[in-house]
């Protein structure tokens, strides 16, 4: 049986036409998926991977079900970081008629501009710390919101974010319709998911086919201390595309940055202490530049969406699987292949060890000649055994 088309799935002309400028003909799993639903004002629960096309599952909805003369603002998107409050509006303003205003809320930019946009607009998409503030201020009102999306609710709550999301929650009438997004949905997220919705139509998105995301071939590399950054270079000079370097603190990010610039490498960087403008020209630098190099934190690259990534390269490996399918998922997207390199130190062989081997690489890892940490030997009285992973 073929799949529905936007149209089939309930979709407006307008909409259709608006998708179709952009190439966006036919639904993704996670949107065939959730649109019949959402579209009919029900309450959804997704368990969404990243680079899965989950914006325009809830946006398509959003901008349905909302009208130029409904009081304002009607529509609440809540999202971990800047970056992705800004793609998501952006996103939507693409498909949205021009009659409905959107507004990203988020921190590093006046609050007074800002909180005047933010109360004529139909549709809200906020992080949670600023549009806190708005409202502690007196400077939003809420009350009007009949639908509310909080998009990577795992990362929400990852970065401390559930007292304000609470909070916020609160202020919103119980007769709304809400949708939940999230990579996972276990433990502290799946009970804020049951308290958020009600009677939700529960979707597991699978992983992207083929037209949806392109296929990334992983490797991981054995460097030491003294050989990191020459092995790095080569990496880059060899690379044809732009490429994301991942490392662990803010102050690695700045670092590295000046070694590559005395190898001649032109690199940016991105991490928490930048205003939003210093983060929005370096995004703005790296999408310009068809071999950019953006040197990256975890926590800055949260919900970046930056099209034609060719590889990703873990200069610091993540310590769990999670952070590693994070950032290598910023490539290989919409049909284009990609590389995800990770570093590895001598001391680092058991954890990375651990990841790969969790995420099925095991033979990527151990044919780069690395060895996973052996299982620990466990006493069971007269015999010693093997534990497993």
């Amino acid at each position: 049986m073929s799949q529905q088309s936007f149209r089939e799935l309930g979709v407006s002309s307008h909409v259709v036409d608006a998708l179709a400028a952009r190439s966006l003909l036919e639904p993704f799993a996670i949107q065939a998926a959730v649109l019949p639903d959402a579209l009919a004002g029900l309450d959804v629960l997704a368990k969404s991977p990243t680079g899965s096309g989950k914006t325009l599952a809830f946006g398509i909805p959003i901008v349905e079900r909302t009208g130029p003369d409904d009081r304002r603002p009607g529509a609440l998107v809540l999202v971990p970081t800047r970056e992705l409050a800004r793609q998501v509006a952006a996103d939507l303003v693409a498909i949205a008629p021009k009659a409905l205003s959107v507004v990203a809320v988020h921190g590093g930019v006046p609050l007074p501009a800002q909180a005047k946009r933010a109360r004529s607009a139909h549709i809200l998409v906020a992080t949670p710390g600023r549009l806190q503030d708005l409202l502690d201020r007196g400077l939003v009102d809420l009350g009007a919101v009949r639908i509310l999306v909080l998009d990577e609710a795992d990362r929400m709550l990852d970065m401390g974010f559930k007292p304000q999301v609470d909070r916020i929650v609160r202020r919103l009438a119980r007769n709304r319709q809400t949708m939940f997004f999230s990579a996972t949905l276990d433990g502290e997220v799946r009970e804020l998911a049951r308290r958020y919705t009600s009677n939700p139509v529960s979707v597991e998105a699978s992983l992207p086919t083929e037209r949806e995301s392109g296929e990334i071939t992983h490797s991981f590399v054995p460097v030491t201390h003294d050989t990191k950054i020459e092995t790095l270079v080569e990496h880059l000079r060899g690379a044809s595309g732009r490429t994301l370097v991942f490392v662990r603190t803010k102050r690695g990010a700045d670092q590295l940055v000046r070694k590559l610039a005395r190898h001649e490498i032109d690199a940016v960087s991105m991490h928490g202490d930048l205003s939003q403008p210093r983060r929005q020209r370096a995004l703005d630098r790296f999408e310009r530049e068809r071999n950019g190099v953006l040197v990256a934190t975890d926590v800055a690259a949260r919900g970046l969406d930056i099209e034609h990534v060719a590889q990703v390269i873990n200069y610091d490996p993540p310590a769990e699987h999670k952070e590693y399918v994070h950032r290598t998922g910023r490539t290989g997207r919409a049909g284009k292949s990609g590389t995800a390199v990770t570093f590895v130190l001598p001391d680092q062989q058991a954890e990375t060890g651990r990841v790969a081997i969790h995420l099925g690489h095991r033979e990527q890892f151990e044919g780069s000649g690395l060895r996973p940490a052996r299982p620990r030997l466990v006493y069971s009285g007269r015999r010693r055994s093997r534990s497993k992973w």
